[in-house]
């Protein structure tokens, strides 16, 4: 769909586009890209599996793990089928309402993650700076309603994004410049004033995703305030069990911060990075999180060796 200049229509289908430039080899760079998904989805199941069957660690922090591992095994599969298709496929229509659905799921669960990741921050300060109270401030009722609320809350700040998309009357071009739809790249297609777009999407990433990277900035120099006060062997065990949460942190926001000022301040030359990055962009987590707990925390990475020692001698004759 392709509007003469002047005119206005309202969007059918949007054009995902590939690798610019790359197109003889996306369906080989393809086959990495679905290694890395088999690998983010059983490396996650697997996480949920130990935690599930393992009773020992029915904990919060493993629970909001398990939380964790759930929205990754999401995002990375509201986007890799599509992408799939469209390297292997060249399928690279996709319907208008299809569009809005993607960049909902897409937001929304990351918005969720964001919130359990907070959680598990405020899970670790209980636990290293009031361990007397932590059981008694998180209890197991108490885990599911932060779980239930990092849905409802995820859910609730991206709800009107599709709704304001779906005012926009769109001309000129329907091709997008990723491989999958997101807000800021559909809101761009629009000949009409975006400003409510631009300004609602500045309020969600300040009130999602600025606020709970601050509060977790926050619980962090409290537990450090806190640690430095410990002997050096408390000190080596406190430390233990923040480092899986800390580079999980580190892992969702500074690939995702990368592609935000990509996307703001890139040069329209350098178009293949922002698509390059954007590609990448949901699998990192989802392929990292379940590597970084199975090697730093020994209950899982000591669960998982026996479930695979178990599963071995199973098999021999």
């Amino acid at each position: 769909m392709v509007v003469p200049s002047g005119n206005e229509s309202s969007a059918t289908y949007f054009i995902l586009i590939g690798l610019p430039g790359l197109e003889e080899a996306q369906f080989w760079l393809a086959f990495p890209l679905f290694s890395l998904y088999v690998i983010a989805v059983l490396g996650n199941l697997m996480i949920i599996y130990v935690v599930r069957t393992e009773h020992s660690l029915h904990e919060p922090m493993y629970i909001f793990l398990c939380m964790l591992s759930g929205l990754d095994i999401l995002i990375s599969t509201s986007s890799m089928p599509k992408m799939m298709a469209i390297f292997w496929f060249n399928s690279t229509t996709i319907q208008f309402d299809a569009c809005l659905l993607q960049m909902f799921a897409i937001h929304s669960l990351s918005g969720m993650e964001s919130t359990v990741l907070l959680a598990m921050a405020f899970d670790r300060y209980v636990a290293i700076c009031h361990p007397l109270r932590h059981a008694t401030v998180l209890t197991l009722p108490r885990v599911t309603k932060i779980g239930m609320a990092a849905v409802v809350r995820g859910a609730a700040l991206m709800a009107p994004l599709p709704v304001f998309i779906k005012q926009l009357p769109f001309c000129h071009s329907n091709i997008l410049s990723h491989s999958y739809c997101l807000h800021q790249d559909v809101m761009k297609l629009a000949c009409a004033d975006i400003r409510v777009n631009i300004i609602y999407g500045l309020i969600v990433i300040i009130s999602a995703i600025g606020l709970d990277s601050l509060l977790i900035s926050l619980s962090y120099l409290l537990i450090l305030k806190t640690v430095l006060g410990l002997t050096r062997e408390a000190q080596a065990k406190a430390f233990g069990t923040c480092v899986s949460h800390v580079c999980a942190v580190f892992i969702f926001y500074v690939p995702f911060i990368g592609l935000s000022i990509v996307h703001r301040f890139g040069k329209p030359h350098d178009s293949l990075l922002p698509i390059i990055m954007a590609n990448t962009y949901l699998l990192v987590p989802p392929v990292l999180n379940p590597i970084v707990y199975g090697v730093k925390t020994k209950e899982i990475r000591q669960r998982i060796i026996r479930l695979f020692h178990v599963t071995t001698h199973t098999s021999d004759p």
